[in-house]
């Protein structure tokens, strides 16, 4: 009757009506909340743009472009036969990935998957592992080494950024991994085998160890940030943690698991979910091994 009453009124009063548009968190909840990736993948990179979800080979470095509306997805880019590990897109539709052993990161156009760039860093004691972006440049972690890359968005020749300071680095172990920009205009990276995280000066390389209240963040692997929440994935824990940032330091403010969690790595948003692919670490990998991606409520 109401509805009827408005269509009276507004063909009175000479207007149109519409139908209020469906907010993106309301559409998305019909999404899948899992779906697989081809066998033998072995995925440990996860970057959202849109509804589309862009995934790494750690086999072969291959690209892997998912429809999170469907769950149906194709092969992008084949890879260069060296692992295609952290990445994000930027702006313009080009998706940075980290390369794992090859020591390089490489750009792709998201629409063709051509290789638009890659950039050698180092070739021995490597293991290029995540990447975040800023305003004018995308930065790299190495795993095996002291430093940061940095890649300017224009795809000039990069630099090596020294670090100094609080981290330490132990030789043959997961290092720096996960990193994304922090509250000052600074950098967060967390580092794996020791579960510190670690505050970096992009101009003077100087690193200081964040206070966690008396956390740590053992297995840390990717990190989001959304405003102060910091998501840090702990892998072989199967878990997801959230940290409230502050000028003092990052507390402890809620953890998810989840039966679904077979290792998960990294970590990216979209609506209200969470989105991780199961690395499966712990499963001897085959060209049959199954892989798939959960997504979770933010904790």
């Amino acid at each position: 009757m109401y509805r009827r009453f408005g269509v009276l009124l507004a063909a009175v009063l000479g207007v149109t009506l519409t139908a209020a548009p469906a907010t993106a968190d309301a559409s998305h909840q019909q999404f899948p909340t899992e779906f697989s990736l081809p066998n033998g993948w072995q995925p440990e990179g996860i970057a959202i743009s849109g509804t589309t979800a862009y995934f790494g080979s750690r086999a072969d470095g291959s690209i892997y472009a998912a429809d999170l509306r469907t769950g149906k997805g194709k092969v992008l880019a084949k890879g260069p036969g060296t692992p295609s590990l952290g990445m994000k897109v930027d702006a313009r539709k080009r998706l940075w990935v980290s390369g794992g052993v090859g020591g390089d990161g490489r750009v792709y156009d998201t629409r063709t998957g051509a290789l638009l760039a890659k950039f050698q860093f180092a070739t021995a004691d490597t293991f290029v592992n995540d990447v975040v972006l800023t305003e004018k440049s995308a930065w790299f972690t190495d795993s095996r080494k002291a430093v940061l890359y940095e890649v300017p968005l224009t795809l000039k020749p990069h630099r090596t950024l020294a670090l100094t300071g609080d981290l330490v680095i132990t030789p043959g172990a997961t290092n720096l991994n996960g990193i994304v920009t922090g509250l000052d205009g600074g950098l967060l990276a967390v580092q794996s085998n020791t579960g510190k995280l670690f505050r970096i000066d992009p101009r003077t390389g100087n690193s200081i160890n964040v206070n966690l209240s008396g956390q740590t963040l053992t297995n840390g692997d990717g990190l989001l940030r959304e405003g102060r929440q910091l998501y840090v994935v702990q892998n072989r824990l199967n878990k997801v943690a959230r940290y409230t940032l502050s000028r003092d330091g990052a507390t402890l403010a809620a953890e998810r698991t989840d039966a679904r969690f077979d290792v998960p790595t990294t970590v990216a948003a979209f609506g209200k979910r969470l989105y991780l692919p199961n690395a499966r670490f712990t499963t001897p990998p085959t060209p049959e091994t199954t892989y798939n991606v959960v997504s979770v409520a933010r904790p």
